[in-house]
């Protein structure tokens, strides 16, 4: 019994000892240790035989600049340098529903619906996929009303590859029957998808752009008609894909690549090659410029009218008044982008009271004052010739004429006075949006190839924000007084009996106060 007593003993006093022992050394070592194998050597100091470091400078200069070249047949091959191990690269081209005036509407919603399907190197979009997971990368294909874009992120060791593929999506596309068949269930599937969104926008959006340029470019669907699906084939793809796929308009476009690299990349897979629809014959060319519109011609005018529709789900009614920028003048863009900024809006849910942050003119005068509002949202939409400059409001059926009336009063506001204040909270966060989104490379993939595509050449950023500081009280008045001189145009959805007509509301905004002309009715 003695025995078993001392050897407890012995061993609680082991595992005191045990546990006053200091685990990292002495108190001089476990101060300024950093590790097992330099452990006399402080934090603040180097370690030996590790190459010394070498830190980039600024100097203020710019230092990734966007670089261009321009290859024997026209193609342009734009480029930006990145930090980072991937790239986001892609050819962007000349083509979108703008350009369909002389052809069956809905053929750049079908390309954009068949994109990264097989080609004559890949057998399927399977196997494109797999080429592109070999590099970690992923592919998108996007068209706009005047913009086709084909792009893929993807590592940069595999820049040779990718575009490579890219080349072959968009030269040498199959377009089989089988794929063309797929594409026309994918097309009536988004269509029917469209009609059942309780989101208006989309159609708002569509409904706003045909009643401000109706039979002119940009008035074209975007979406494919209804009527259409069954009348694209391969002979109607290959026939616009001949005039509009040339290589002088497109841009191959990279960010986070080097540009002799993408270069000599373009020269191997996109000069001198025969695309599949056989190279470009001597056929009629659509330029969709405003040719005939400048100094405002009156056909432009003649085709500003209203659009309404009536759908059963929609409880609300909702108005989208716009007017037609005269982007004829490269200076009048980034005011018409201030100016959208400084209008501003959104939803009743942020509009709140004071403290909330939100200084726009579409909250302060519309949201906090009048509390039937839903949403009142000023929208901006720019091209290389022209822009819309819009408006959507929605309220209760009910207070449809009051809601139309207070649109049109803040139209005419923006010709009055500009506050120099709410001017300089436009323009700061104009340039905070921007530079907060170019934070994203695929968004600086897409300026650098919008801007090339469009004008040859690229506004870096700062320069942009110089643009933007430039702005004064003169320019918005200056802009939105050109703007106002043309007709509006309208569009509705929803319960639209209170509508005012058409010739009511461009008589308030011909008005000094914007007040719709008062009618009268015998009965109720």
């Amino acid at each position: 019994m003695a025995t078993a007593v001392w050897a407890a003993a012995r061993l609680l006093r082991g595992s005191a000892a045990l546990c006053a022992r200091p685990k990292f050394g002495s108190p001089a070592h476990r101060r300024f240790s950093s590790g097992a194998t330099y452990p006399n050597i402080p934090l603040s100091s180097p370690l030996p035989g590790v190459p010394k470091p070498i830190f980039a400078t600024v100097d203020g200069q710019e230092k990734f600049e966007t670089k261009v070249t321009t290859l024997d047949n026209g193609l342009r091959v734009a480029s930006q340098n990145k930090f980072g191990q991937f790239c986001t690269l892609g050819i962007l081209i000349n083509s979108g529903s703008r350009y369909e005036a002389k052809y069956l509407s809905g053929i750049a919603h079908f390309l954009e619906k068949l994109a990264f399907s097989s080609t004559a190197r890949f057998d399927s979009k399977d196997e494109i996929l797999l080429t592109l997971e070999k590099h970690g990368g992923i592919c998108d294909c996007q068209t706009s009303r005047d913009t086709t874009m084909y792009a893929v992120s993807a590592d940069s060791k595999g820049l040779d590859t990718v575009v490579g593929l890219l080349a072959d999506v968009v030269l040498h596309p199959r377009l089989t029957d089988e794929e063309i068949e797929m594409t026309r269930m994918a097309v009536q599937f988004e269509l029917e998808d469209l009609n059942m969104r309780p989101d208006p926008e989309p159609l708002l959006t569509e409904m706003i752009h045909e009643a401000a340029f109706r039979e002119n470019t940009v008035g074209l669907h975007r979406f494919c008609p209804v009527e259409n699906i069954g009348k694209i084939d391969r002979e109607v793809l290959h026939s616009y894909l001949k005039n509009y796929y040339t290589p002088d308009r497109m841009v191959l476009a990279g960010v986070g690549v080097e540009h002799e690299h993408l270069v000599e990349c373009a020269r191997k897979y996109l000069l001198g090659v025969q695309p599949a629809w056989g190279a470009p014959g001597a056929v009629w060319m659509l330029t969709a410029q405003w040719h005939s519109t400048r100094g405002g011609s009156s056909r432009w005018r003649e085709t500003c009218q209203m659009s309404a529709l009536r759908p059963p789900r929609f409880q609300s009614s909702h108005i989208y008044g716009g007017a037609r920028e005269l982007l004829l003048l490269e200076e009048d863009f980034i005011p018409f982008a201030v100016l959208n900024m400084m209008m501003g809006g959104g939803g009743s849910f942020s509009a709140g009271g004071p403290g909330k942050g939100m200084f726009s003119r579409l909250y302060l005068n519309v949201l906090n004052r009048h509390h039937w509002m839903y949403n009142a949202t000023s929208y901006h939409h720019s091209y290389e010739d022209t822009g819309l400059l819009c408006i959507h409001a929605s309220a209760d059926p009910r207070q449809v004429r009051e809601m139309v009336e207070i649109i049109t009063k803040e139209f005419i506001l923006m010709g009055r006075t500009v506050d120099l204040v709410e001017l300089e909270r436009a323009k700061t966060q104009l340039m905070s949006m921007l530079m907060m989104n170019l934070e994203s490379r695929p968004v600086i993939f897409e300026d650098v190839g919008r801007q090339v595509l469009a004008t040859h050449s690229r506004k870096l950023p700062h320069e942009l924000c110089t643009l933007i500081r430039n702005v004064k009280p003169e320019d918005i008045k200056r802009v939105a007084s050109k703007m106002l001189r043309g007709k509006p145009a309208v569009a509705a959805l929803g319960d639209l009996t209170d509508l005012p007509t058409y010739e009511h509301i461009q008589a308030a905004l011909s008005s000094r106060d914007g007040r719709l002309p008062r009618t009268y009715r015998l009965f109720r």
